[in-house]
């Protein structure tokens, strides 16, 4: 409620994602919207996969209770690197167009944060006025800004021809490697280094 309150834009897209009468508006259109406690807790519990908070309740309950008899530590589901771009809107674009990912959500007015996606990859792109790594050094030593990676040798080739088409800028085409994976390098807008990687058989 108090993101909604404050107008943060990613929240936003939650709740458009998450409950249907949201469906259609735009971000400042749920944002205008009133939004209530009962919103919240509808909200929080369909982002969990229920179907209201009641439903929450009982099933975080028992989950509760499940996990404490057979869990040991915490599990991190995923990763969500951060690039650093000049323009948001440009960078969102050459994702979009060149890379085929999704715009999660952007945020800011103009936007200065941003998340695009691919299937199970996210990267996070954050606004800067000047190159956050001298560009002369990263490219010379290679230095990666982020490695997203796919299941079998057919995937990663089908990558590489896909982004060929797209005329993406290349460091490195298709190539094994020693440790039985073949990879390739491409340079975004900003000129950040991705490293793309699948098994080599």
């Amino acid at each position: 409620m108090r993101w909604h309150r404050d107008g943060f834009y990613p929240v936003a897209a939650q709740i458009r994602s998450a409950l249907l009468r949201f469906g259609q508006m735009t971000d400042r259109e749920i944002l205008a919207q009133s939004f209530k406690l009962s919103d919240a807790q509808e909200l929080i519990a369909r982002l969990h996969g229920f179907e209201c908070w009641q439903a929450l309740k009982t099933g975080f309950s028992a989950m509760t209770d499940q996990l404490e008899q057979t869990t040991t530590k915490a599990v991190i589901a995923g990763v969500e690197p951060q690039l650093f771009v000049a323009d948001i809107k440009a960078s969102c674009d050459f994702f979009v167009e060149r890379l085929g990912f999704t715009i999660v959500f952007t945020y800011g007015e103009p936007p200065y944060y941003a998340q695009v996606k691919r299937d199970a990859a996210r990267l996070n792109l954050r606004c800067v006025d000047r190159p956050a790594i001298d560009p002369q050094f990263r490219d010379r030593a290679e230095l990666l800004s982020a490695t997203l990676v796919v299941a079998t040798p057919e995937e990663i080739k089908q990558l590489f021809l896909e982004f060929q088409k797209s005329e993406v800028s290349f460091v490195q085409t298709l190539t094994r490697k020693p440790w039985s994976a073949r990879d390739f390098i491409i340079k975004d807008i900003d000129g950040n280094l991705l490293l793309f990687a699948g098994p080599a058989e």
